[in-house]
């Protein structure tokens, strides 16, 4: 009985964190439809936080690749002062970057929602 009610506590910490960490998002970055990313995102820094090999395989034009393991180190890349524009694969390392950069005095932030899986429009692979 004692491992139920440590189960179904467990289970109550990770969704409150998890509704938490959600509002959190939806107050500090745009989550965009392609459609509105599509309008934006030449104006913008347009940075892909997938990993290497993930990039290499297909990206939107124009992207750069800062993967979010190594968005820390290079955050002097991105310029605080311009819109940035974060894509991942399905949207959740793009909503823990935007939290990372939020943290750093960047502001102007914006997700593609759904992510890559969901961009119709042209991309670039290597190879």
């Amino acid at each position: 009985m004692d491992t139920l009610y440590f189960l179904l506590i467990l289970i109550g910490a990770f969704l409150i964190y998890s509704v938490i960490t959600w509002l959190y998002q939806r107050k500090i970055v745009k989550a965009l439809t392609e459609e509105d990313f599509r309008a934006g995102y030449r104006k913008a820094q347009l940075i892909d936080v997938r990993e290497p090999n993930e990039f290499d395989a297909g990206h939107i034009l124009g992207a750069r690749n800062i993967p979010l393991s190594q968005l820390k180190m290079r955050l002097k890349e991105i310029r605080p002062d311009k819109p940035v524009y974060l894509y991942c694969q399905s949207g959740t390392r793009s909503g823990r970057a935007a939290q990372l950069l939020y943290k750093k005095g960047y502001k102007d932030l914006s997700h593609l929602q759904g992510g890559f899986k969901k961009w119709s429009g042209k991309i670039k692979a290597k190879g």
